[in-house]
């Protein structure tokens, strides 16, 4: 084709699509579910992309689904404006994009990712797509020191880009450059679809390649633009549990980078893991081989030990959280106090100045402002009140077999070692129930109450002895 006849240029408010190649089995991953869907950060490799392609603003999204389809397909069941095409059987990338044709429209630009890819930034992605809008066929490359397994970008004297050839295809020479294709591109679709339907498998692979569709652009006269990423992590992809690991570490290295420019101190930003979205006030403290999962906020002046794992938790200022603590859906207050080896399960809301010490765990339930449980006690489906102490060893019985009953404890009162309330009562404001009491009827205010068995002392027993 002469440049006369040259195929018009995309405009700038071209549609964009973006079909997202996820039909590998990633079989080196020795999984039982798709390589798309093993996690990277707490979230699946496929989710990373999808949030990318987010940024985008795309008209369409198509994700090509293979192995486990119905897995994928149930996994962003909920994603919006997202559909699914099948690849079966899986003949290669130009196949598989194939297979997304009938899903997109015939105008616009289509861009090509790949849901094992999960870091490629949108800011990397953008020139692409322009690029495209603009008439050309666009490719993202990177230069590697170690190339091998990757495609070969072909220059001509002049720099520009002739093809591509697979790393099984490239001869010795060409095996010898550098400069690599991460596979992703974008295209104005109507040329798109006359180059994938122009493919052949003559290759040592017998697949379709969607890199292919450089030499036929090169032949058509189709202006070929390459961009180069400046990261290379940012164009990995995942084949095995080595590289998942070793993006785990980046992803892990880049947050751990963001809260250190945010103020935030960490004890040692080798050993700490955010798989979601962490987010810290001014001088928050984090020690070594802590987890972050889900939305997490620390106000200011939060302190976190060692090995605490943090879920969808809001922390108020000041508050100091010891070692070893598991912390879940909860709400804690200002100047509050939490552990070592603490659990708070969902629902739980603490006020300020709350105290809550070793191996105690508190489920659906609030403590009211400068209330304490210090050690070895469970409080579960209670309301509680200000200043209420729970002595060692407390029990809140809320389980009958059958059914969880709330408790009630009022401000101020008291609970002395070993004893059980047993729901559903009311302790009254004031009230002190004595060490060892089982309660399973409203405490009166003000009052103590005691309910254990009286000590009998039986004289003349004598303790068993092993027979012989």
């Amino acid at each position: 084709m002469t440049p006369a006849s040259l195929p018009p240029a995309a405009s700038a408010s071209s549609p964009l699509s973006v079909v997202v190649l996820a039909a590998g089995k990633g079989t080196r991953m020795r999984s039982d579910h798709p390589k798309v869907l093993q996690p990277l950060a707490g979230k699946p490799l496929l989710g990373h992309v999808l949030d990318t392609v987010g940024q985008l603003h795309p008209a369409r999204t198509v994700v090509v689904t293979g192995f486990g389809a119905q897995q994928v397909q149930a996994a962003f069941a909920q994603w919006p404006q997202l559909q699914f095409a099948l690849q079966q059987p899986q003949l290669g990338t130009g196949h598989a994009v194939q297979q997304a044709l009938p899903l997109l429209p015939d105008d616009g630009v289509c861009l090509v990712l790949y849901g094992d890819v999960p870091l490629a930034p949108a800011h990397s992605l953008l020139p692409l797509v322009a690029q495209a809008q603009a008439g050309a066929l666009a490719l993202l490359t990177v230069e590697l020191p170690d190339p091998t397994g990757y495609g070969r970008i072909l220059r001509a004297a002049d720099g520009a880009v002739q093809g591509i050839v697979e790393h099984k295809d490239a001869t010795p020479a060409q095996r010898a450059l550098r400069e690599c294709n991460t596979g992703i591109v974008c295209a104005p679709l109507a040329a798109l679809r006359r180059w994938l339907a122009a493919l052949r498998n003559d290759n040592a692979q017998g697949e379709y390649y969607l890199t292919d569709i450089v030499a036929l652009a090169v032949a058509e006269g189709v202006p070929v633009r390459a961009s180069t990423v400046d990261d290379a992590d940012d164009v990995l992809g995942v084949n095995d549990r080595r590289q998942l690991a070793h993006l785990e570490r980046v992803v892990q290295r880049r947050a751990a980078d963001r809260l250190l420019d945010a103020g935030v101190t960490l004890a040692d930003p080798g050993r700490i893991d955010v798989r979601g979205s962490l987010h810290c006030g001014r001088d928050v403290f984090i020690d070594v081989g802590c987890v972050f999962e889900g939305e997490v906020h620390l106000a200011d002046g939060v302190h976190v030990g060692a090995y605490c794992v943090l879920r969808n938790v809001r922390v108020g200022a000041a508050t100091h959280i010891q070692p070893f603590c598991h912390l879940d859906g909860a709400a804690i207050g200002a100047d509050a106090a939490i552990g070592p080896f603490a659990r708070l399960r969902p629902t739980t809301a603490l006020a300020d100045g709350v105290h809550i010490g070793n191996f105690v765990e508190v489920k659906n339930s609030t403590f009211g402002a400068g209330s304490k449980a210090n050690h070895l006690t469970y409080v579960g489906d209670a309301t509680v009140g200000a200043r209420v102490n729970f002595g060692a060893g407390t029990i809140v019985a809320n389980y009958d077999g059958a059914n969880k009953h709330r408790t009630i404890v009022e401000d101020d009162a008291h609970t002395g070692s070993n004893s059980v309330l047993v729901a559903p009562i009311t302790v009254g404001a004031g009230a002190t129930i004595g060490a060892g009491s089982t309660v399973s009827k409203n405490v009166p205010a003000g009052q103590l109450t005691v309910a254990r068995a009286r000590a009998v002392t039986l004289s003349g027993w004598s303790r068993p002895v092993k027979t012989k």
